[in-house]
């Protein structure tokens, strides 16, 4: 499987995924649909399916556009977010196949919009025991998991948030690499050090994300492995983190880092 990212709008990344082996492509979230077209033809794919994270416009936006330029495209979103254009809806669960290799894995990972969905991506080869070989599966997580933080609780709720993060996705292979929707990683983990001053995972991991953005490099893919070490919403099970914020629980350190989040101004 090849991946390539798509740089949309001010901080957005579209992907498109490719099945090397048919030459058949998948775009994810290709809100200028002009640009991921130019790509999928740059790399004389044949692009048969979208795969909407969910209905913001800043993701969903390109789809009807999309429809025009690729006659016979295929759009996928959730079953219950409304997804603009879409043709076929999701329920969680549901498996897609991509070209003679990949399938693609529809999970439902709600609280920013109530029918989000990310889409876990894997080989014909790939195995749970197999995953760190030289093509471990993807998840793209659209606005629910970026690298080091979570999306805003629009549509749903703090418990919501934790079932998505850290039983649905935190269960993936821990090689699984994750494509999120917006390049806002620094910030994010200058944030998380708030939280958690002494992870020196968290200060590596930032220098790191600095030097990428310098070399106007993305930031993505991290790794589920990666996110459980550093990101404070996938870490909220760790009775320290708990104590360090005053909470009990993890849906309640969940929805208290999350409010601390959106009160921060960096």
């Amino acid at each position: 499987m090849k991946i390539v990212h798509v740089p949309c709008l001010e901080d957005n990344y579209a992907y498109l995924i490719i099945d090397e082996e048919s030459k058949e492509a998948a775009a994810v979230d290709p809100v200028e649909a002009e640009k991921v077209v130019a790509v999928a033809n740059a790399y004389g794919v044949n692009l048969t399916t979208v795969l909407t994270t969910h209905h913001h416009w800043d993701h969903s936006g390109g789809n009807e556009k999309i429809k025009q330029l690729v006659p016979g495209v295929k759009v996928y979103g959730g079953s219950i977010d409304n997804v603009k254009a879409c043709d076929v809806k999701l329920e969680n669960g549901q498996r897609i196949s991509l070209g003679s290799n990949l399938t693609v894995l529809s999970l439902h990972t709600p609280s920013h919009t109530k029918g989000h969905i990310s889409y876990y991506v894997t080989t014909a080869t790939a195995t749970a025991t197999a995953t760190a070989a030289a093509d471990p599966p993807a998840v793209f997580t659209g606005d629910t998991l970026f690298v080091a933080g979570c999306g805003k609780f629009f549509e749903g709720t703090a418990e919501q948030m934790y079932q998505s993060l850290c039983v649905t996705l935190a269960s993936l292979p821990k090689p699984t690499r994750v494509f999120c929707g917006h390049e806002y990683t620094v910030k994010n983990l200058q944030f998380a050090l708030t939280v958690e001053p002494e992870n020196q995972k968290i200060a590596q991991k930032l220098a790191w994300a600095q030097q990428q953005r310098l070399a106007n490099l993305p930031t993505t893919p991290s790794t589920i492995d990666q996110e459980l070490e550093t990101n404070p919403f996938m870490r909220v099970g760790l009775p320290q983190l708990q104590e360090k914020v005053g909470c009990k629980s993890p849906v309640e350190t969940i929805g208290e880092i999350r409010k601390r989040k959106d009160n921060w101004r960096g």
